[in-house]
């Protein structure tokens, strides 16, 4: 809220600019705060996240008020919840008195995972993303999701006598949807379409069953992103995605890299 005082103060951003040039994105980014996301099976789950919030700026304005933005971040509280995605658009929208507004979510989604053989539990990091624009009335959001992966090259597999190159690969989803599509499901359906899949937590009879299940599924790169792309087309609530899939060769002085997109 401005008080007495910033009105007595002299407004630079507010001065007329006559170089007549629109500027699609201008506002705040490497904000780190607390927010809460949906969990499949927790309900619920608290973690940080780096935020960027934007507006579009009119040709005839010189610049934007910055401070406006963490004024709208925190009039929603200590932590952000991402039903309030829409409000904090407007929020945005009404602060700035502007027709576009983006607020865009990096933050890390922990699932606890299980070990193969043994059972023995250990947290997974996954690395998420909230892309939502608002423009009017009207609000896009986009979830993304990167998921690390083993993948074993099929190549390798059928022309060595003995064992197979394989590697750390690592698979970005961004999708929209008419409902929810969760990101424990995304994560599935990424792991799903790999040679096998990743565990903070191996005991030996873990590696042994992971390193030979690699060798019993052995994908390219082009298998990862067909394979994610089919699960994405047989789930009911998503109308696009693009999927992209990078393995960090072990053997080669080169990334191999994939993508398809669809909707």
């Amino acid at each position: 809220m401005e008080t007495k005082h910033d009105h007595q103060l002299h407004d630079e951003q507010s001065r007329h600019d006559n170089r007549n040039l629109r500027i699609d994105k201008v506002g705040v980014r490497d904000l780190r705060f607390p927010i809460r996301v949906l969990d499949k099976a927790n309900e619920h789950q608290d973690t940080i996240a780096t935020i960027g919030m934007y507006v579009d700026l009119p040709h005839n304005f010189k610049g934007t008020h910055m401070s406006r933005f963490i004024e709208v971040l925190n009039a929603h509280g200590n932590v952000v919840h991402v039903e309030n995605i829409p409000n904090i658009l407007q929020a945005m929208q009404r602060s700035l008195d502007t027709q576009t507004a983006h607020l865009e979510m990096d933050f890390p989604f922990f699932l606890e995972k299980n070990a193969p053989v043994t059972g023995k539990g250990g947290l997974m990091d996954y690395q998420a993303r909230f892309k939502a624009t608002a423009c009017g009335p009207e609000i896009d959001f986009v979830l993304q999701v990167g998921v690390n992966v083993t993948t074993l090259c099929p190549c390798s597999k059928a022309i060595s006598k003995a064992g197979a190159h394989n590697q750390r690969g690592q698979v970005t989803v961004q999708l929209r949807s008419c409902e929810t599509v969760w990101i424990e499901d995304v994560i599935k359906m990424v792991e799903e379409s790999a040679s096998c899949e990743l565990y903070s937590l191996l005991k030996r009879p873990d590696e042994k069953h992971v390193t030979e299940r690699a060798y019993e599924n052995p994908v390219f790169v082009e298998d990862l992103v067909r394979n994610a792309a089919l699960h994405l087309n047989r789930h009911p609530h998503v109308t696009w995605y693009k999927v992209e899939a990078e393995n960090f060769e072990s053997i080669h002085n080169h990334n191999a890299y994939a993508c398809i997109e669809k909707g």
